[in-house]
Formats: C-alpha cells, sequence, structure tokens
C-alpha cells in the first residue's frame, strides 16, 4: 500500500529512525529490511509467540503458595485440603499474573529502547520449575521460603550487571564445556516434560508410586485413593480433563504449528480454557466450592487492574541459617541465566544479521546483558523467578524484525495484558501442560549436536540429561555432570602428562575442543574502546563488513561452525527457546 510505504520512510528519515537504524535512515550501521511498519507486525508475532508464559509461568510459581503460611496441621502438613490456604495460593496466582505482564513488559520495552534488538524478555520457563519444586517446593516444602528465594535472584540480578559490564559473562559462559551446556537444554526439557505430566501444574497422566517411581494416572481427583494417593487400576486414564488437554491443547497445537500458524501455542491454550470455563460441567475449572467460587467471581470482571498484594517486595535477608541451600540457588540461577541469555542472544542476534564477524559480539550487547540483569532484579522485587531473553523472539524477527521496535511493540502487547489478569488467571492446569511437553520436545533437538563420539564428552553430558528430571533439581544435574566431566578429563590428562603422551584414548581427536580464550579478547567493546583513551567510548565502532549469508543458511551452519573454529558458541536453547 502506498501509505504504508510512504509513512515508513517518513519514519526512517525521522530521529525515530535514525535512533532505530531504520533502512533509509542514513545510519552508517542502518540494518537493512527494517520498516516501521514490518517491525510492528513483527512484535506482534513475537507477542502471540510468548503470550502462554502469561498463564504458565503464573501457575508454576503459585504452586510455591508464595508468602501464604500453612495452618494444615498434622493431617494435612503441605496443606494440599487446606481451604484457607488454596484460597491465599488463589490470590498469588493473580498477583503473579500482573507480575509477570510488567516485568515482561518493561524488559522488553527496554531492551529494544536502549539495545536496539528485536528479542523480548520474559521469566524464563525451566527456571521458574526450579524455582517452584526444588529452591521452595510445592506449598513451600522445600529448603527456602519464597521470600529468601527471591532475594537470592535479587541479589543475583546485580552480580549478573557486574559480570557484563566488565565482560565477564561472555568468559564465564565459555568456561562450562560445550557438551554439557547442551545436555543442561535437554535435561530442562525433560524436567518441564515431566512437570506437563504430572497433576499439579500438567495433564494428571503421570503420579508418583510406591514400588516403582512413577506410575500412570490420569483418574479424576474424587477417585484417587486417600491414603497412598494412587489411581486405582480402573479409573486411570478416565479423568476427562486428560483428554480435552492431550487432544485440544497438544494434538491440536502440533497440527497448527506444524502448518507454522502464528500463535498455535496460544491458541491450544484458549480453547481448553474456553472448554473447562462454564461451571456445571466434568471437566470445569470453577466447581461449586469455596475456591471454585472465590475464582469464579474474579473470572467474571474480565478486564480488571489487579494490585499486587502478597508478592511484592517481600525478600528476606537474614539468610544465615539458609546459607548452603541459598548460595546452591544463587549459583544456580547465575550459572542458568549466563547460559540462557548467553544463548539466547546471541542465536537472535545472528538470526537478525547483527553479529561482528570479528569480535564475533553484536551491537549493544553490554547494554542487552546489563537490561537482562536489571531486569531480574526488578522482577524478583514483583515475586517473579529470573527474567531471561526468550527463543521465541524468532517468530517476530522471521516476520521480519530487525530493530528494537519489535521488542518495544512485544512489551506494549505485555503491558495491555495487565488488565486482563481474570483471564489468565483463570486458565486450568490441564491447557498448559502440554504446553511443557511441547517446549520440553523443542529442547530435545539440541541432543543431536552432543559429542556422542567421545566419552569424555558424552557421559557427563548423559548424566546432566538424566539427573535432571530423575532428581527433579537443575541444580543437581548441573553438579554431577560438571563434576563428572572434571573427573573424567583430567584423569585422562594426568595419565598422559605421567605417561609422556604414550597413553592417550584412542579417539581423543574426537574430543569437543575446549578453550577459556575468546576472539576479540574478555573485554567488552566499550572497556576497550575507553582503553585506547577514545573519549566516545560509549558509541560502537562501525562494522566494515556484515556477512549476507541468508538467515536459513546461516542458522543451520551455527551449531556446527562454531565449536570447529573457536569461534563463541552458541549455547544451546533452553526450555522455552524455540519458536512455533
Amino acid at each position: 500500500m502506498g501509505w504504508v510505504h510512504d509513512f515508513n520512510i517518513k519514519v526512517a528519515e525521522s530521529p525515530v529512525g535514525r535512533w532505530f537504524q531504520l533502512e533509509g535512515s542514513g545510519h552508517p550501521k542502518e540494518r537493512k529490511g527494517s520498516h516501521f511498519f514490518t517491525e510492528l507486525r513483527a512484535g506482534l508475532a513475537a507477542f502471540f509467540a510468548m503470550a502462554y508464559i502469561l498463564a504458565v509461568n503464573s501457575s508454576i510459581v503459585a504452586d510455591t503458595g508464595g508468602t501464604c503460611v500453612c495452618n494444615g496441621g498434622p493431617d494435612d502438613p503441605i496443606c494440599k485440603v487446606n481451604e484457607e490456604y488454596l484460597l491465599c495460593a488463589a490470590e498469588v496466582k493473580r498477583d503473579l499474573v500482573t507480575a509477570t505482564a510488567a516485568i515482561s513488559a518493561l524488559s522488553s520495552f527496554c531492551m529494544g529502547l536502549f539495545a536496539n534488538l528485536p528479542v523480548s524478555l520474559a521469566p524464563g520457563m525451566g527456571l521458574n520449575a526450579y524455582f517452584a519444586y526444588t529452591v521452595v517446593g510445592f506449598h513451600g516444602a522445600g529448603a527456602v521460603p519464597y521470600s529468601v528465594a527471591l532475594t537470592a535472584i535479587f541479589v543475583e540480578g546485580w552480580v549478573f550487571f557486574a559480570l557484563a559490564l566488565l565482560g565477564l559473562r561472555q568468559w564465564l559462559a565459555r568456561a562450562i564445556p560445550r557438551s554439557i551446556k547442551l545436555a543442561t537444554s535437554v535435561g530442562i526439557g525433560l524436567f518441564l516434560t515431566l512437570i506437563g505430566f504430572t497433576y499439579s501444574e500438567g495433564i494428571g497422566l503421570l503420579t508418583g508410586a510406591v514400588s516403582t517411581p512413577l506410575e500412570l494416572a490420569g483418574c479424576p481427583s474424587s477417585a484417587v485413593d486417600p491414603i497412598t494417593g494412587l489411581c486405582p487400576d480402573g479409573e486411570k486414564m478416565r479423568n476427562p480433563t486428560l483428554w480435552i488437554g492431550i487432544f485440544c491443547g497438544g494434538v491440536l497445537t502440533v497440527l497448527l504449528m506444524m502448518y507454522r500458524v502464528k500463535g498455535a501455542i496460544i491458541a491450544g491454550i484458549i480453547l481448553v480454557s474456553i472448554i473447562s470455563w462454564p461451571r456445571g460441567t466434568s471437566v470445569t475449572y470453577f466447581p461449586y466450592t469455596a475456591v471454585g467460587d472465590d475464582a469464579f467471581n474474579f473470572f467474571k470482571q474480565v478486564v480488571n487492574f489487579h494490585q499486587i498484594s502478597k508478592t511484592l517486595t517481600v525478600q528476606r535477608w537474614d539468610v544465615a541459617e539458609y546459607g548452603g541451600q541459598f548460595g546452591l540457588a544463587f549459583i544456580t540461577f547465575l550459572y542458568v541465566d549466563i547460559l540462557d541469555c548467553t544463548g539466547t542472544l546471541y542465536s537472535m542476534a545472528r538470526f537478525a544479521k547483527v553479529i561482528d564477524p570479528v569480535t564475533e559480539d553484536f551491537e549493544g550487547s553490554t547494554i542487552a546483558y546489563m537490561v537482562d540483569a536489571v531486569s531480574i532484579s526488578i522482577g524478583s522485587l514483583l515475586g517473579s523467578p529470573p527474567v531471561t531473553a526468550f527463543i521465541e523472539s524468532g517468530a517476530g524477527i522471521s516476520e521480519g524484525g530487525r530493530t528494537g521496535l519489535t521488542a518495544m511493540t512485544t512489551g506494549l502487547c505485555f503491558f495491555i495484558s495487565i488488565f486482563f489478569a481474570p483471564i489468565f488467571a483463570s486458565i486450568p492446569s490441564w491447557a498448559t501442560g502440554c504446553v511443557l511437553v511441547l517446549v520440553g520436545s523443542m529442547m530435545m533437538q539440541a541432543v543431536t549436536e552432543i559429542n556422542w563420539k567421545y566419552m569424555g564428552d558424552a557421559i557427563p553430558a548423559f548424566v546432566t540429561i538424566c539427573a535432571m528430571p530423575f532428581t527433579y533439581s537443575i541444580a543437581d544435574g548441573l553438579i554431577g555432570g560438571i563434576c563428572l566431566y572434571i573427573t573424567l578429563n583430567t584423569l585422562v590428562w594426568l595419565i598422559e602428562k605421567l605417561s609422556g603422551g604414550r597413553i592417550v584414548p584412542p579417539n581423543k581427536a574426537e574430543k569437543d575442543p575446549w578453550t577459556w580464550r575468546l576472539r576479540g579478547g574478555i573485554m567488552p567493546p566499550w572497556m576497550v574502546r575507553l582503553s585506547a583513551g577514545k573519549k566516545d567510548f560509549f558509541r560502537d565502532d562501525p562494522v566494515e563488513s556484515v556477512s549476507e549469508v541468508p538467515v536459513e543458511e546461516e542458522m543451520a551452519k551455527t551449531g556446527s561452525k562454531n565449536s570447529a573454529d573457536g569461534r563463541p558458541e552458541v549455547i544451546a536453547p533452553r526450555s522455552h527457546e524455540k519458536s512455533g
């Protein structure tokens, strides 16, 4: 349309166009193919690919009970059926819908405005599950209280900020062996899949057992044995919500994704939710109970700004009695955030063709990491798990997004969603359970990039993958894999040195290369310019040449090329890091 073209040109020639480096702006680094209306459309596409996080994150984190106090007594120690506690937990879930929308809006908008990247942010999948089920525990049954865990996240955000400012973030990410990085992605995917199969935040296909670790479930809650918590053999797979979740939330969503329908994941969630909202049915989300009545009364408001009342600035600083567990949670959050954010931003920057071919860094990298770090700490003040870059941003880049206008548009959409909290807080677990399974399946593709030829890489990776779901802990999986990697490869090195190089594994040449050195140096570009005496050190150096390799070809080469030529690796995507 002529008026769209004319408007694009006017915006490109304005100060806005020059700031965002739109095509036709005259900026020395203008981004080819970037146009104002294209950026807006790309931002909408990214939002619909990410919108599921509003329901899933609030539902998962609400399982901790937040700041609610359990008074169930010895008969109900974790308040599974305590009405007062469940009402409080429902209020926590509403708080978290607002918190998730608010921090996603703020972080995405700032990423676009200051870093000029088409990458949006939101609370990370995988880390929210680790936060909810390992650190805090179901209804607060874990080793660290909710408020103390948020303190760890707040501190971790500022440590991440310092690492990004000083350029150590890239070095730390590179120091982890490639096989462990890839295995982390796969292990978290299996961890999310297990959660999606269970009752609390899934479709209820599996449950814990007595004679075996797990067994088939899928029975209605009324049929569950009150003593063992198991389903009678004759009632298994009889729960109608299970089948609605499988077919409407799973099979239909996969079909839509196969045909590349935009917003396929959110479409499946909406369909299952609509089926589950009417009262008086066998699949209703609003039963005629005190908790159901309270949830339905909130749902009927439809449009309403829900003020955060139970999760806002609840940090506790008396962490001495939780020292060991607090430290473990802090280190795990920091480590996974570094890998997660680094991997996603590098992947998306390469996808958008804004990578510097010399330093293998991207424009505004330091600012991007600092925005992510500050967002982590702000999110913790709202009661949210760590915020990170989302691979679903690729949906926006695929629609033509090349600049920060894409992320800013996504941020504005999240801001609007704040006022629809009653809707997002009323999405049942069987609507989002298959989403967790799908996200887990998307992450599994990283398993093909693991070096299975050399056992010094393969076995630690395999242990990492298996330990995460089986121990129900990301941290335990990481610790097991890293310790085994260090043990095996250190012993091989010692034997080689002591034997004068005569005793080595026959296929050691197939081992993944490992080095702490980085092309372009450890220091961030701004620090290099400052050390060189440049007064305008905050301005990027002009890029002499940028690869014009088509996006699809560049993405296809990313995994194998980086590990072979010594460039910084694109770290494997995590739980949320794959676009439909």
